[in-house]
C-alpha cells in the first residue's frame, strides 16, 4: 500500500495566473464557530489552532488565487443557540465564510440559518464550510446549496470500516455505543445495515446511546458491555466521550476491540496510553503517519503549539477555497460556491472532488491501528510512545456512498 503524501498541496499552484485576478491580495475572513470551553473545549481549541496555522500557510502566493486568509473565532459552547448568535455576529462583522464541525446538532441549525439568511439578503450570501459534522442527512435529505462538507460522512466511514471488518473472523459479537444525537444515532443505524449485508453471522449483542458531553464515568457502561459478551465495540464517540470511555475500558478490564472514528483526537491517545495495542482501530480521511510534507507540517505544528494536528479537513478547505476563488476570479461567496461545485483538486490525501450533486467531498479513507511507534511509523500523538499505524487504504470509489440529494440551486 502507498501512504506517502504528494508534495504539499499549496506549493506553487498556478501562481503565474494569480497576478491577473482581481481578488489577489484580498483578505478572506473565515469564522470558526465551535466549542472553546467545557468538556469538548480542548478539541475545538486544537481545531482553532489548526485553522490559524494553515491560514498562514495558505495565504498570499501560497494559493492560486493570491488571497490572504484570516480566522475569526467564536466559542459556541457546543450549543445550537450560541452558534446562531455567533453566526449573526460574524455576518455583522462582514464575514462571508463560516466553518464548524463539532456536533451535527449545531451544523443542522447553522445550515438552516445560513439558507434563510441568504434567501433574505441577496448580495450578502454566506457559505458554510463543514469540516467535521458527519450526519449523512446533510448531503442527502437535508442537503443545501450553501453547505459544503470536507469530512467523510458517517455512511462513507461505516462503508469502509465494515469492508475492513468483514475479513476479521475473530469478530463475532458487536456492541454499538454512541452519543445520543444525530451523529451517534446514524453510526448505529449504518453499522447495523452494513453488518447485516457484509457479516450476517455477526451478532449485535447490545446498543447504547448516552448524553453528549455529559458523562464523566463510563464504568457502568463498560460493565454492561462486558456482561453482553461483546468482543468488539463500534463507536462514533469523540472528545471526552471517547477518552473517558477508553479510560473506563482500561480500568474495567475490557479486552475487546474498538472500531472508532476519532481515536487520534485530543485526550484519547493519553487515555489509551500503552494499552489497546492491536485492538483499537480508527477510520478517517487522514492519519498521523502520512509522511512527506505532511510529516514536516505536523512537526512544525507540534513545535509551535505543543499539540497534535489531526483535522486534515482544515487543509482541504483552504486548498479548495484557493482553487475555487482562482477559478471564479472572485471571493464573492455566490461565485465561489458555483466554482466549488464539481471541483477536482490536489489535496494532501490525493486528488479529491467536491461532488456536484450534494457538495460532499469524495476522498480516500484510511484504517489505522493503535500500536507502538517505530521507525516506520514514528509519529507519537500526545507523546504516548504509541501511534496510529495504517493498515488499509480505501480509494475514493470504495468509500463513496450514493446520495438522495435533490439540490435546489439559486435561480
Amino acid at each position: 500500500m502507498k501512504f506517502a503524501v504528494s508534495p504539499v498541496v499549496f506549493a506553487g499552484l498556478a501562481l503565474c495566473a494569480a497576478g491577473a485576478f482581481a481578488q489577489k491580495g484580498e483578505t478572506v475572513k473565515i469564522a470558526h464557530i465551535d466549542p472553546l470551553s467545557g468538556l469538548m473545549g480542548p478539541v475545538g481549541t486544537n481545531q482553532l489552532k489548526s485553522f490559524q496555522f494553515f491560514a498562514e500557510k495558505f495565504s498570499g502566493a501560497k494559493n492560486p488565487a493570491g488571497v490572504n486568509f484570516e480566522v475569526v473565532s467564536f466559542d459556541n459552547k457546543l450549543s445550537p443557540a450560541e452558534s446562531l448568535n455567533a453566526l449573526k455576529s460574524a455576518i455583522d462583522q462582514g464575514v462571508r465564510y463560516i466553518a464548524q464541525g463539532n456536533g451535527s446538532s449545531v451544523a443542522g441549525a447553522l445550515i438552516e440559518a445560513v439558507d434563510k439568511h441568504n434567501a433574505r439578503n441577496p448580495g450578502k450570501e454566506v457559505v458554510f464550510l463543514n469540516y467535521a459534522a458527519v450526519d449523512p442527512d446533510f448531503t442527502n435529505s437535508k442537503c443545501n446549496y450553501w453547505h459544503f462538507r470536507f469530512d467523510a460522512d458517517t455512511s462513507m466511514k461505516i462503508e469502509a470500516m465494515t469492508t475492513f471488518m468483514k475479513d476479521d473472523k475473530d469478530i463475532k459479537k458487536i456492541y454499538l455505543f454512541n452519543q445520543n444525537y444525530s451523529h451517534g444515532q446514524q453510526v448505529a443505524k449504518f453499522a447495523k445495515e452494513n453488518l447485516a449485508r457484509k457479516r450476517p453471522d455477526v451478532q449485535v449483542v447490545g446498543e447504547d446511546l448516552h448524553p453528549l458531553a455529559q458523562v464523566r464515568d463510563f464504568a457502568p457502561y463498560i460493565a454492561k458491555i462486558k456482561a453482553s459478551g461483546a468482543d468488539t465495540v463500534i463507536t462514533g464517540n469523540w472528545g471526552s466521550d471517547l477518552s473517558l470511555l477508553v479510560k473506563a475500558a482500561n480500568e474495567g478490564g475490557f479486552n475487546g476491540k474498538f472500531y472508532t472514528y476519532y481515536t487520534g483526537v485530543t485526550g484519547t491517545p493519553t487515555a489509551l496510553g500503552t494499552s489497546g495495542a492491536g485492538r483499537v482501530y480508527q477510520i478517517a480521511y487522514a492519519h498521523y503517519n502520512m509522511g512527506g510534507d505532511m510529516a514536516k507540517l505536523m512537526g512544525e505544528f507540534k513545535k509551535k503549539f505543543n499539540d497534535d494536528f489531526y483535522t486534515g479537513s482544515v487543509m482541504s478547505i483552504y486548498a479548495g477555497l484557493g482553487e475555487a476563488m482562482a477559478k471564479a476570479k472572485s471571493t464573492d461567496p455566490v461565485k465561489v460556491a458555483a466554482a466549488l461545485e464539481g471541483l477536482k483538486y490536489k489535496n494532501f490525501n490525493g486528488e479529491v472532488e467536491v461532488r456536484k450533486a450534494d457538495h460532499q467531498l469524495q476522498q480516500p479513507l484510511y484504517m489505522t491501528v493503535w500500536q507502538k511507534a517505530d521507525k516506520k511509523y514514528p509519529y507519537s500523538p500526545e507523546n504516548t510512545g504509541m501511534t496510529l499505524a495504517p493498515v488499509k487504504e480505501f480509494p475514493s470509489y470504495v468509500s463513496s456512498t450514493p446520495t438522495s440529494c435533490q439540490m435546489k440551486r439559486p435561480s
